[in-house]
């Protein structure tokens, strides 16, 4: 079996939740919601190599967490960037062969499945660039510069979930590029260099936990 990494993005400042505490080290039954993320990789099978990309000013606080928490699974620390880019370049530069897969995910997205770190793991080391996503249940309307709207298929969207899996040396070569700000994960980094993106099923459960809303969400989840 080729090497697996995940690297764990927890760079929010959590302005949404409307404190000041950043929403990955907001506690969800008992323990930080990124403890929980960490967790879920590391049951999945303990064989990953797990990088957890931090802002800087906020390790030390992490490892405090840590050391209340008794808290034990395995993982390395990259520093994070400007923005999500920078920090997965960071992380990527811990990923030590290219005879592996990489899989990025956010901090703050618990809930993933097994069945879906495994589908999109075994479609990546096929040599794919893998999206986990869903389908969308809501009416979509489209609003134009004009102000005005229309109705669109929802049929032709999906929403994008976390982890998006690829081949190392894909995404090593993805993330050489320059910056952009159409930037918005790392599978619209991929395709800018061309390479077509295989979309894998998510599970709706898998939600990113950004408002107070989705704590009380999350809490009923656990």
């Amino acid at each position: 079996m080729m090497k697996r990494y995940v690297i764990i993005v927890a760079g929010g400042k959590g302005l949404r939740m409307g404190g000041s505490l950043p929403k990955q080290f907001i506690p969800l039954a008992g323990k930080p919601v990124l403890m929980h993320t960490l967790e879920k990789f590391y049951s999945f099978s303990n064989d990953i190599n797990i990088i957890l990309v931090l802002p800087h000013d906020h390790q030390e606080f992490w490892k405090k967490l840590c050391d209340e928490h008794s808290f034990s699974v395995p993982h390395c620390i990259a520093d994070g960037g400007e923005t999500r880019f920078h920090s997965v370049r960071n992380g990527l530069s811990l990923v030590d062969t290219d005879d592996s897969v990489v899989a990025v995910h956010d901090g703050v997205r618990p809930f993933v499945s097994y069945d879906v770190i495994g589908r999109c793991f075994d479609m990546a080391a096929g040599g794919k660039a893998v999206v986990p996503v869903v389908d969308v249940v809501e009416t979509l309307r489209k609003v134009g510069q004009d102000g005005l709207s229309v109705t669109v298929p929802r049929s032709s969207y999906r929403l994008v979930q976390t982890p998006q899996v690829f081949p190392a040396s894909m995404l090593r070569k993805a993330y050489s590029c320059e910056y952009r700000t159409d930037f918005t994960d790392d599978a619209s980094v991929v395709e800018a260099m061309g390479r077509k993106i295989d979309l894998a099923e998510g599970n709706r459960e898998n939600i990113k936990i950004t408002t107070p809303f989705d704590m009380i969400v999350a809490k009923a989840m656990l």
